[in-house]
Order: structure tokens, then C-alpha cells, then sequence
């Protein structure tokens, strides 16, 4: 059943208090761009996706979203948690020894939800091509969604793997770029410039479309069902989700600095302060 705006926003922002409590707890992660990626999750895992909680690695008959920057875990594994894949309670166990919620996600553990292990960035995309293949090959109608980070894309083989998906038609595969122009050394363009990243993926084959405003939820759904819409049209497409790094909490707004950094305590309790408890926190 679709939820209200008020619900998805509600979700949104215990989202965003459990990314700051994980990350807080052990003093290490990647909460500004967790943070900047929250509505997107939560509009894909309630709104969007066709799935089932009854975890398949094959994934026959539903949709598979695939996770290439995996630093963003907390925010990962968060909405998988909240959306029924595994218990709640399971968060405060983020980046401990022995856990299934490693710093990077990682299949070993069995965490289900997760389908790749993905931190070494860059592969992603690849992973996502050959997975969207092996459901024409299945004759499953099912969408394959990936996120990738904007900085992400200054890796090679992406370009190999976005050359091949439109040389081979794989039109059954939605990849969003979330555009927040920050990477881990300050932003994308001091680091190595992209240039125009839409007319780069027009130029390599594929349908581009735009969500200008992409930490608003009803925005990204309305973004993600054109999406869905272009599917099947024998070309990949591709979603320019235009984030901000550490939306919802002030003071990591718009910058780099966050990208690896756990708040203190104060910054915690400001962080918490911004995003009050809506769902129950674990």
C-alpha cells in the first residue's frame, strides 16, 4: 500500500538518526553521504522496488538494487532493516567484530538484502549489468536499480561497463549517480573534474534523466517511475540524482568534511536534536 508524504518523511528522519547512532557508536563510518542518500533509499525500498524480505541471493521475480559506493552502509543498512530484512536491533551492531553489518557491506555474513560485496569502488555498475542480463536470460521482466557515487565514476571501469550495457541493450537496468559533488578529498571537481555527466552517459548510448531536487521524496519517486518508464525501449537509463552531502543535519551540509567522520557526542546530541524520533529508535 503507498504510503502518505508525512510517512515517507517520518521514515526519512529516523533514518537519519539511526546512520548518526551507528556511526557515533564506534566512532568511524561514512555518514555525509549516508545522510544525503536517505530520502533516495526510502523512496526506492517503500515506494519503488517490487521485492520480497523472504532473501534469495538469485532474486527470481523481483527486483535487485545494487549498492557500488558501500561506504554509504549506514544508511543501507537502515532502511533494509526498517523495511523487514533483518531485525531492527541488529543496527547496534554496525562495524563490530563478527558482525553482518561490516563498515562495508559483504556477503560472507549472509546479511540478507545484500547481494554484493561492494566498497572497492568502481565495480558496481558491472555487477548490476551482468545481474540485469541474467534476468533477460531467466525471462524474469524484473528491474535492476544501482546507486553509485558521482567521484565513483572517476574509476575506469565504469566506462567500460556503461559501454557495454548500451552496446548490448541492457534496458531492463535503472543506475543513479548520486551528484552531490563531494568525495572524500573535497569536491569532485578539485579532486578530477567529470566534465557534463549527462552528456557523457548521451554519449555513450544511454536515457538520462534528471532529479534537480534529489532529497525530496516525492520528487525522486515521480524521477524513479519516468525512470521505470523508459525501461524495455532496448537502452539503459540512467538517474542524476542531485543530492546534498549530510542533508538534515546542519552543520554537515555541503561539505567534504563528513564523508568519513563520526560526530562527538555534542555533535551527536545536535545531529539528534535535528531529526526527532519518529519510528522508535533501536
Amino acid at each position: 500500500m503507498p504510503h502518505n508524504t508525512q510517512q515517507l518523511e517520518d521514515f526519512v528522519t529516523q533514518v537519519r538518526r539511526d546512520i548518526l547512532r551507528q556511526v557515533h557508536k564506534v566512532n568511524s563510518g561514512h555518514p555525509g553521504g549516508s545522510l544525503g542518500c536517505a530520502e533516495f533509499f526510502v523512496a526506492l525500498y517503500q515506494e519503488v522496488m517490487e521485492y520480497s524480505t523472504d532473501f534469495t541471493m538469485d532474486g527470481l521475480n523481483e527486483d535487485l538494487f545494487f549498492l557500488s559506493n558501500g561506504h554509504i552502509s549506514p544508511v543501507f543498512y537502515s532502511v533494509l532493516a526498517r523495511s523487514g530484512f533483518f531485525p531492527v536491533e541488529e543496527l547496534a551492531t554496525f562495524r563490530h567484530i563478527d558482525s553482518r553489518l561490516q563498515g562495508h557491506p559483504t556477503t560472507h555474513e549472509g546479511l540478507p538484502g545484500v547481494r554484493i560485496a561492494s566498497g572497492s569502488l568502481g565495480q558496481g555498475m558491472s555487477v548490476a549489468i551482468g545481474a540485469a542480463e541474467a534476468k533477460k536470460l531467466n525471462k524474469d521482466s524484473h528491474i535492476v536499480y544501482s546507486l553509485h557515487g558521482d567521484g565513483e565514476l572517476q574509476e575506469g571501469q565504469n566506462w567500460e561497463a556503461i559501454m557495454y550495457a548500451a552496446g548490448h541493450k541492457v534496458d531492463n537496468l535503472i543506475a543513479t549517480v548520486d551528484l552531490n559533488g563531494q568525495q572524500i578529498d573535497g569536491s569532485t571537481d578539485d579532486v578530477l573534474p567529470m566534465g557534463n555527466v549527462k552528456d557523457k552517459f548521451l554519449a555513450f548510448g544511454w536515457e538520462v534523466l534528471e532529479i534537480e531536487k534529489g532529497n525530496n521524496i516525492v520528487e525522486i519517486i515521480k524521477g524513479l517511475e519516468e525512470a521505470k518508464a523508459l525501461t524495455g525501449k532496448e537502452k539503459p537509463v540512467c538517474v542524476l540524482l542531485k543530492t546534498v552531502m549530510g542533508n538534515g543535519v546542519d552543520f554537515m551540509m555541503h561539505t567534504h568534511a563528513w564523508h568519513g567522520k563520526a560526530p562527538n557526542d555534542e555533535q551527536l546530541a545536535t545531529g539528534l536534536e535535528q531529526n526527532p524520533e519518529t519510528l522508535g529508535d533501536y
